[in-house]
């Protein structure tokens, strides 16, 4: 009796310890504020899951981890067991060097669960999951380990399961260009492949019913969801792959003709953050910092060589026909020799730079953009042989690069290089080193980088791996000659210009361009009230905005803008970058008085305020500048007018300040009257309410500069 009694003790003291060490592993975290929660668990098959809830409700139901399928070996998705788990927490501030604000706070809980599979090659995974108060991100780490030195990932399978079939905001799942008008449609609804929902575009390449991120929704209880990804290093773009049936998203990667395979890395190594931003309110998706957070300090140390600037340049008038890029070809596409005759309407001459630098010396902006300026345009686009077709330090004959640098520097106007690169990538990879250092010798900060074209080498597409290590590897090599880059054609921006601060903005959307040569009828008025709570989630846009010829019925009867004026100042405050172009004509700014906001506008700030928005219809943004006490609003909507009651409870108590108000006139509309403006000066502090009128398709803008006692 007594040898059973001892028997049961230990049996019971056996199963209590076996239960202690499986219960010791903290499988759930929450945000500092305790809203955001993330629990992971394993399946009885051992499969990694998820489950994602906000103030105690789901937003994302048990969802599948990373089942990595591998080429040439078994599955990394199953039979796992996890062999530790820890908690921590970090909170700091740290400083950005330029940006939407001065000081970011980078507060989260991380959860870091340690797998080896039970049985065969025994292989690691490690699954980190770091939250915020606005959401979370997670990542896969494959640890070094003896029996896995090298993975070939053919899919990764990361999944977002759904609560309900929420409406969305969605550009196509597309392999080669973010360039598309976004369409609105609960997930059911999403088509990626119809070509209804998208337009026949150059390279577009769309293989799966698929969205790009960030992919933006907004539930039925009316909270709003973005989803994106952070820190894309060394790895394929992720787009997300519609399930209907389940209501579901599942990661799909951009893969590679010429490969056969989606991303290879040599373990050690960790994947991209996959993120999920969360909001009670739209504008709050855009205060959030989660992004960049999850990206690494800045590595590449002084960045002070590069100041955020408004600047102009020789690129509108090459989109309304009044110049070309070319010398010699006039866009017929012949070869250029040293002894080609000039057909007489090259933008890029010395006396056209030179024309732009006296006008933004005189109008407080700070560079001018030179395009077309280098041989090779006569044979870029549209043909195999693009290789070796580019030369970036040569220009044509009637372009003086160092005289147009030189008086520029007389009149305190910096010069912005542009390199297209007509996605030849083996030639600037040859040339980047000659072409940046020719950049340092001059002085010149900045470059315009394009990608225009199908990729070369064949069979990889623009956000794949290898264009993925092409883009920032373009960056690391800038950094080391003191020059920053403006990507066009570009991998989307997951955050990364925390970590390499001279990647400062990036086109990877629909322009505004696309109103000066597209068949459909240009950017809806909606396009822009869509992009601040999607593309612009990811990072700065060069958007170029500042056309006053709103119709431009001199060069394209057929092409207009589609906003109001009023709305063209608005971009300067609601559309971040810190690179943001007067677009328009010189001759289309000449006296005119709404010309006066561009010249005044601030474009690096210290603090940033979204005072209202709804998706796809409004939002108004204030910011106020780094270098001044002053504040600068901007305000726009889609094709209904609307009236707005600002608040101007963020401005400094016991201060009176002079607005100089840009609205839409009262008969304005950005079809039949889009040049309808009224200017009016008054005095505000921050007990003042105003109410305003926008026109369809319309704005306003207002600077805010304190009165002198």
């Amino acid at each position: 009796m007594k040898n059973s009694l001892k028997l049961s003790i230990v049996l019971l003291s056996i199963l209590l310890f076996s239960c202690s060490k499986k219960s010791e592993w903290q499988t759930a975290v929450a945000s500092p504020d305790d809203n955001v929660k993330v629990e992971f668990m394993l399946t009885e098959k051992g499969e990694p899951t998820y489950l994602v809830t906000f103030k105690n409700k789901e937003v994302i139901k048990t969802s599948t981890l990373g089942g990595f399928d591998l080429k040439d070996m078994a599955s990394l998705k199953e039979n796992f067991e996890i062999i530790n788990a820890t908690k921590s927490n970090f909170n700091e501030v740290w400083e950005m060097p330029w940006g939407e604000q001065t000081k970011v706070e980078n507060n989260y809980n991380e959860l870091k669960i340690e797998l080896q599979e039970k049985a065969d090659l025994k292989r690691k995974l490690t699954i980190v999951f770091r939250v915020y108060n606005d959401g979370l991100g997670f990542r896969y780490e494959f640890p070094e380990q003896e029996n896995l030195s090298e993975v070939i990932i053919t899919d990764e399978n990361t999944q977002f399961n759904l609560t309900g079939n929420h409406k969305v905001w969605w550009i196509p799942g597309d392999w080669d260009i973010y360039e598309h008008l976004y369409n609105t449609s609960k997930f059911t609804e999403i088509d990626a492949l119809s070509k209804a929902n998208h337009p026949d575009l150059a390279q577009t390449y769309i293989p799966e019913n698929a969205v790009n991120t960030p992919v933006t929704m907004k539930t039925d209880e009316g909270l709003y969801l973005s989803f994106h990804e952070a820190a894309l290093v060394d790895y394929s773009d992720m787009t997300l792959k519609i399930d209907k049936e389940n209501l579901a998203m599942n990661s799909e990667l951009v893969g590679s003709e010429r490969t056969g395979y989606k991303v290879k890395r040599a373990v050690p190594f960790h994947t991209p953050w996959r993120t999920l931003q969360i909001a009670e309110k739209a504008g709050d998706l855009i205060e959030s910092k989660l992004i960049v957070n999850l990206n690494e300090p800045n590595k590449i140390g002084d960045i002070s060589w590069f100041k955020p600037t408004k600047y102009m340049g020789i690129w509108w008038e090459m989109h309304l026909g009044k110049s070309t890029w070319d010398y010699s070809g006039n866009q017929d596409m012949t070869s250029f020799t040293t002894d080609a005759k000039p057909h007489g309407k090259h933008g890029a001459t010395t006396e056209n730079a030179k024309a732009f630098i006296d006008f933004s010396a005189k109008n407080n902006i700070g560079a001018v953009l030179v395009e077309g300026w280098n041989t090779g345009w006569e044979h870029w686009i549209g043909f195999e042989d693009r290789e070796g077709v580019f030369d970036f330090v040569t220009p044509y004959p009637d372009y003086d690069l160092k005289e147009v640098v030189r008086y520029g520097k007389e009149k305190g106007v910096e010069i912005i290089m542009h390199h297209e690169t007509s996605a030849a990538t083996e030639t600037y990879e040859k040339q980047q080193d000659t072409a940046y250092a020719l950049m340092q010798s001059l002085g010149i900060h900045a470059v315009k980088t394009g990608y225009v074209g199908k990729i070369l080498p064949k069979g990889e597409y623009h956000h794949g791996q290898y264009m993925v290590n092409q883009y920032n590897n373009a960056v690391l090599k800038a950094a080391k000659y003191q020059v920053a880059i403006n990507a066009h054609e570009p991998i989307k921006a997951t955050g990364l210009r925390r970590t390499y601060p001279n990647t400062i903005s990036r086109e990877g959307l629909r322009g505004q361009e696309f109103n000066a040569w597209a068949s459909d009828g240009g950017n809806p008025p909606e396009h822009l009230p869509i992009i601040a709570f999607t593309r612009m989630l990811a990072g700065p846009i060069d958007f170029t905005p500042g056309i006053f010829d709103i119709k431009f019925d001199k060069w394209k009867k057929e092409n207009q803008v589609n906003t109001t004026i009023a709305q063209q100042l608005a971009l300067y405050v609601v559309i971040y970058s810190p690179v943001q172009m007067a677009a328009d004509l010189i001759e289309n700014y000449e006296g005119n008085p709404a010309f006066q906001f561009i010249k005044d506008v601030g474009v690096d700030w210290q603090t940033t305020k979204v005072l209202n928005g709804e998706i796809g219809d409004f939002v108004t943004i204030a910011r106020k500048e780094r270098s001044s006490e002053n504040w600068f609003v901007g305000g726009i909507t889609d094709e209904n007018a609307r009236e707005m009651d600002i608040k101007f409870d963020f401005l400094s108590p016991e201060v009176t300040y002079e607005a100089i108000i840009y609205e839409d006139g009262k008969d304005a509309h950005w079809n039949e009257n889009p040049t309808s403006i009224n200017i009016r000066k008054l005095e505000i502090t921050n007990q003042t309410d105003l109410k305003l009128k926008l026109a369809p398709g319309g704005g306003f803008a207002i600077s805010l500069k304190p009165l002198k006692k």
